[in-house]
C-alpha cells in the first residue's frame, strides 16, 4: 500500500511528561497520525497486506467490520477506493436515523453499509457466519475487525522499522483488538518493555488472550498491561480526559482522540507521575492516529 503510507511525513517528537512536573525520563512520540489524512496511524500498516492479498486474488472488493465510530471502517473504505476495489462494511447495531460522521465518510468513499444487531455482530468471527457472508457477497475479500489476523500482525510489526529500536527502553500503545500491540511485541528486542493501554472496559488477562498473536516468546516477561485507563469503556470519556487532551495540545502541539490516544497519553503521564518508569527510561509512545472520532464531540470541546 505504498500509495498511502508516506513515511517522510512521520516524525519522532520529544515531549515533556508528566505535564507541569520535572521529567525523569526521555519521552518521544512516533507520529503515525501524520502518515495520511484518512488512512492514518496504525491503519496503514494493518491494512497493507490484506489489500495486497485482495488485489492479488483479483477480488471484486473487501468486506470488513466495525462500529459507528470505527477508525478501521473509514480507513478501509478510503483504502479500497484508492485501489479501485468496492467495499462493504458490516456495522454493529441497528441503522440509526442519522449516520455518524464516520459512517458518513465511509459512505462518501463508496462503502456499502450493512447494519446488523449487536447480538448477531458477536458472531463476526465464527466460521458459519463468515461462510454465509462469502455466499452472500461472492468475490469479496473478508478483513477481520480492526485488521486482527496474521496479515494485520505482519503490517503492525513493521511500525518499529521506522525507529532505531535500541534508542528506546519502553514502547507504549493503546489497545483495541490487540493487533498493533502484538505486532510491536513481535518486533521488539529482548531488552525492550512493551506496554499496552486497553481502551475497553471488559478487557482483562490480555497476556493469555493475545498469546496466539505474540510469536516472540523471548519477550513474554517484558509485557505490561494497565487496565485502569478506559474512562468507563470504549469511546467513554470524562472532563478530566478532555482537559488533559487540551493541555497536552497546548504544551506539545500534538492532537489526540478521546477513544484511543487521549487515554494512551493520559496513562503514560499518570504512570510517569507515579514513578512507574525507572529513571532515565527512554519511552516511545506510538500515536496510532484516528483523530476523526473527535468529530462526535460538541464543537469547542477540544481546542484543536
Amino acid at each position: 500500500m505504498t500509495t498511502t503510507i508516506q513515511p517522510e511525513r512521520i516524525s519522532i517528537d520529544k515531549i515533556k511528561l508528566p505535564l507541569n512536573s520535572k521529567q525523569k525520563n526521555e519521552i518521544s512520540v512516533l507520529r503515525l497520525d501524520k502518515i495520511h489524512p484518512v488512512i492514518s496511524g496504525n491503519k496503514c500498516f494493518k491494512l497493507k497486506y490484506y489489500l495486497q492479498h485482495a488485489i492479488k486474488e483479483k477480488s471484486e472488493g473487501i468486506l470488513t467490520f466495525g462500529g459507528a465510530w470505527s477508525n478501521h471502517i473509514v480507513a478501509s473504505a478510503y483504502a479500497a477506493s484508492l485501489h479501485d476495489l468496492k467495499s462493504i462494511g458490516i456495522i454493529r447495531g441497528e441503522k440509526p436515523e442519522n449516520l455518524s460522521d464516520t459512517l458518513t465518510y465511509a459512505k462518501k468513499y463508496s462503502m456499502q453499509l450493512k447494519f446488523i444487531s449487536r447480538n448477531e455482530y458477536k458472531n463476526k468471527a465464527k466460521e458459519y457466519f463468515l461462510e454465509n457472508l462469502e455466499k452472500k457477497f461472492p468475490g469479496y475479500y473478508i478483513i477481520p475487525e480492526g485488521g486482527c489476523g496474521e496479515p494485520g500482525l505482519k503490517g503492525a510489526r513493521e511500525i518499529l522499522d521506522l525507529v532505531t529500536k535500541k534508542d528506546f527502553s519502553h514502547v507504549v500503545c493503546a489497545i483495541g483488538t490487540g493487533t498493533t500491540f502484538s505486532g510491536l511485541a513481535n518486533a521488539a528486542t529482548v531488552e525492550q518493555t512493551i506496554i499496552g493501554i486497553p481502551v475497553l472496559k471488559a478487557m482483562n488477562d490480555l497476556e493469555n488472550q493475545l498469546a496466539d498473536f505474540i510469536h516472540n516468546s523471548e519477550n513474554r516477561s517484558s509485557f505490561n498491561f494497565f487496565y485502569d485507563y478506559h474512562f468507563g469503556g470504549y469511546a467513554k470519556y470524562s472532563h478530566e480526559l478532555i482537559n488533559f487532551m487540551n493541555e497536552l495540545y497546548q504544551q506539545t502541539g500534538i492532537p489526540t482522540d478521546f477513544v484511543y490516544t487521549g487515554k494512551l497519553f493520559f496513562a503514560v503521564n499518570d504512570l510517569a507521575k507515579k514513578d512507574f518508569f525507572p529513571t532515565d527510561s527512554r519511552i516511545l509512545i506510538v500515536h496510532s492516529g484516528g483523530l476523526q472520532g473527535n468529530s462526535s464531540l460538541k464543537k469547542g470541546t477540544l481546542i484543536f
